[in-house]
């Protein structure tokens, strides 16, 4: 079977090695290296390096409406295509080209959390289960039926990096057992999308990383475990921004005005929300790094309850 794989970022990695177990990719397609680190030179993306470690050959068009590009394609001659974060718009026309279509590993359970960013969302909603879906890929975004999908849950302690280490080994299992069926000449049996229950996980913004004290602080507990490791949830702490890589949300703010400084001890810096408190336990100030609470108010010794 001949395999074209396309994908970018570090959650596509483990799918391409679930699909190249066979020696099946005869290519892979990723974006183009993109400027990063302090110097901004040119780097390749997590899934290029993969590809080049294993030898298999890569292609980084700017996009794939052009004709050539998708001649390119044509001539590969693939059985199957599969697509897990790549980025890129594939048109109708790309869609038609593999004999057997396209293929998506989703890390939702869809429809719901369609779109760029099911973890996070998935998190910051207090979504008790979320998984993964590998799906037949048609011109919608994330509309297509789902050929195979595993539930997998969400412990209270999950950040977004840890959530997505789990659904990127799950996708390429899901992913695994998809070609396998292929193999056999048992195609997964698709299933339609329920019209029901359609949301859509919205791409990531670093503003939204700004906690609000006038919001319940159960709220602001997810949105920090949510955007973990990236962007970090960041706010306003007596003067000072920090960024707050950990924390937990308290029932009682004993009545003060969000904001407020309502404790400060080794466990943690209680400070009142809306509803209830939100106790900061692993903090960033400018440009230092991650730091307990401890640490924390040893270095800030002007810092009061009540400011």
């Amino acid at each position: 079977m001949r395999i074209v794989f396309a994908g970018t970022p570090e959650f596509a990695v483990s799918s391409l090695r679930a699909a190249a177990r066979h020696h099946e990719v005869v290519a892979v397609y990723t974006q183009p290296d993109r400027p990063a680190g302090r110097g901004r030179g040119l780097a390749p993306s997590p899934v290029k390096l993969e590809a080049v470690a294993r030898g298999i050959p890569v292609l980084q068009p700017e996009n794939l409406k052009d004709e050539a590009a998708q001649q390119q394609l044509r001539e590969l001659q693939p059985d199957l295509m599969v697509v897990v974060a790549y980025g890129l718009i594939l048109p109708r026309a790309v869609l038609g080209i593999p004999t057997h279509g396209c293929w998506n590993v989703h890390a939702s359970l869809l429809p719901r959390w369609r779109g760029a960013a099911p973890i996070q969302r998935a998190i910051q909603a207090g979504d008790t289960q979320t998984g993964v879906c590998l799906m037949q890929m048609e011109a919608g975004l994330d509309t297509g039926p789902v050929l195979l999908q595993q539930a997998l849950p969400i412990l209270p302690t999950d950040t977004g990096g840890q959530l997505h280490d789990k659904l990127a080994e799950l996708g390429a299992q899901v992913l695994a057992d998809g070609l396998g069926l292929l193999r056999a000449g048992l195609k997964p049996v698709v299933q339609p999308q329920p019209v029901e229950g359609v949301t859509y996980a919205h791409k990531l913004d670093k503003a939204e990383a700004r906690l609000d004290w006038s919001m319940d602080a159960a709220s602001l507990a997810r949105t920090v475990l949510a955007f973990n490791p990236w962007p970090i949830a960041e706010a306003q702490l007596a003067g000072e921004r920090v960024r707050i890589h950990g924390a937990v949300a308290l029932d009682d703010n004993g009545g003060h005005a969000p904001g407020t400084v309502i404790g400060a001890a080794r466990e943690g810096i209680d400070i009142a929300c809306g509803q209830g408190a939100l106790r900061l336990r692993v903090l960033q100030r400018e440009g230092g790094k991650a730091i307990t609470a401890a640490d924390y108010l040893n270095a800030r010794r002007d810092l009061r309850v009540g400011a």
